[in-house]
């Protein structure tokens, strides 16, 4: 995700019960009745348009979530105890962690022959199990990142999975980043069996990243090799999305994708397979990525996006009601990722030293648009102190 940023802020590129306690009777039924529902107006992947499904939430008395991204080497390691103690004294409630991370690693210790099959685990989370049990008595409400068709480690062991090069070696990004593709089914059911093992561990919801195509696609699509279909980049996304929710429906949890913020502001992303509307009508909570950093100058009014933080994120929400709004029944929750790092790539005179004002500026600018859930984003996990989340 963190590259995602760097990258477009750089022009360069197009992310039960009301705690983490186990639930009484009645809300098992209800969760299980909403499952069995869910999975029925699934059961074909292609919509009918003239009848069109209900949405159903799988998790309705969750309340409204905020949280933390959180890495896999800090759930397993000594920062946990502090990110804790800033969830037990504030109103933050959630925290999302890496369980796939961005080079294709499985982060804690799994014996399903599935997975072992295609992934690698690298264990930074020696003991899933008191992980689990850590969160749920700190009343945390767990979220599973997983990064799907951004995988170096599944590319390098597969490369027939991923795109290659005309003398068959594996293509990467500048970054050296290995992607896998989007068309091929196996991918989408190795991913979504990690998903499957996530949600018997007790996460509550699946949170898919990397749901897309590789940047700059469109201009290497004829020239690299790989296994497509007559289907469009962004039809094939939106349907692993809606694959994905059918097949995690009996376990009762919630799925939400990250995504480009500015793919609320702009028509369908058809280079990387990202149509804001297509995954936002198959999940249950969006989650557009619209750090002020994102954008360039000129975007929602303002010279400097990263400097306006509550004019930038007030015009990516608006923008976002206005592409969900035409979905009715089918407009997931809204819950952006918004920034809590200093972009200083940006250069001297374009970026703001971000604290307790940018972001409360952010929150506030949310609940302005009607909009009260948010996960804060910073990739070593070091949050910013004295911040009032309400």
């Amino acid at each position: 995700m963190i590259w995602a940023i760097m990258l477009f802020a750089m022009g360069i590129g197009g992310n039960g019960d009301s705690s983490a306690n186990a639930p009484n009777v009645k809300d098992t039924v209800a969760t299980t009745i909403s499952s069995a529902m869910i999975q029925a107006q699934h059961s074909n992947l292609k919509v009918d348009a003239s009848n069109p499904p209900v949405k159903i939430d799988p998790q309705p008395t969750t309340p409204a979530i905020k949280g933390i991204y959180v890495t896999a080497y800090s759930a397993g390691g000594s920062r946990m105890t502090q990110l804790l103690e800033l969830l037990d004294k504030t109103e933050l409630n959630s925290m999302v962690i890496d369980i796939k991370d961005d080079a294709g690693y499985i982060t804690y210790p799994t014996t399903n022959p599935e997975l072992l099959k295609l992934g690698k685990p690298q264990k930074f989370i020696k003991d899933i199990f008191g992980l689990m049990d850590r969160l749920k008595k700190h009343n945390v409400y767990p979220i599973a990142r997983i990064v799907v068709f951004k995988d170096t480690v599944l590319a390098n062991k597969n490369p027939e999975m991923s795109f290659r090069n005309a003398d068959g070696s594996v293509w990467k990004n500048g970054k050296g980043d290995g992607f896998v593709n989007p068309y091929n089914k196996e991918v989408w059911d190795y991913n979504i069996a990690i998903a499957k093992e996530t949600a018997k561990l007790g996460f509550k919801e699946i949170q898919f990243d990397y749901v897309r195509f590789p940047e700059g696609f469109e201009k290497r699509a004829d020239k690299l090799k790989y296994t497509k279909s007559d289907q469009s980049r962004s039809d094939t996304v939106a349907e692993f999305v809606q694959y994905a929710r059918k097949e995690l429906a009996p376990l009762g949890v919630r799925v939400s994708v990250d995504i480009f913020g500015y793919a609320a502001s702009v028509p369908a992303a058809e280079g990387i397979g990202q149509d804001f509307t297509k995954i936002s009508e198959n999940v249950d909570v969006i989650s557009p990525m619209v750090y002020p950093s994102h954008y360039t100058t000129g975007w929602f009014g303002v010279k400097d996006p990263d400097k306006n933080p509550y004019q930038t994120i007030k015009g990516s929400m608006a923008d976002t009601h206005k592409k969900l709004n035409p979905t009715g029944k089918l407009k997931p929750i809204i819950r952006p990722w918004i920034q809590d790092f200093t972009a200083s790539w940006l250069g001297s005179g374009h970026y703001a030293k971000y604290g307790k004002t940018q972001v409360e500026d952010q929150i506030r600018a949310l609940k302005d648009m009607k909009v009260d859930e948010y996960l804060l984003w910073n990739a070593t996990n070091r949050y910013t102190s004295g911040v009032t989340y309400k």
